[in-house]
C-alpha cells in the first residue's frame, strides 16, 4: 500500500509539474516604439532600474552567512 501511494503521488506530481509548464508561456515581445528606425535604431523603452544596490546586498549576504557557516563548523569540529 504504501509502494502504491509513493507511485501515485509521483505521477501525480509529474504530471501537474508537465502541466504547468506547458500552461506558463512567456508573452511576445512588445511592438516597437512608433519612431523605430525612421532616424536609425532607437534604444529600448525602459531597462534603466539600478541593479548596484540590490547586487551588494546579495554579495555581502552571501558573504555573512559564508562566514557564519565557517564559525559553525570550526566550533561543531572543537
Amino acid at each position: 500500500m504504501k509502494k502504491g501511494m509513493k507511485l501515485l503521488t509521483l505521477v501525480l506530481s509529474l504530471g501537474l509539474l508537465i502541466g504547468i509548464s506547458f500552461a506558463s508561456m512567456a508573452q511576445g515581445p512588445p511592438p516597437p516604439p512608433g519612431q523605430h528606425n525612421l532616424s536609425g535604431d532607437q534604444p529600448a523603452p525602459g531597462g534603466t532600474a539600478p541593479v548596484g544596490g540590490g547586487l551588494i546586498l546579495l554579495v555581502g549576504m552571501g558573504v555573512g552567512y559564508a562566514i557564519k557557516r565557517v564559525v559553525d563548523s570550526r566550533r561543531k569540529s572543537e
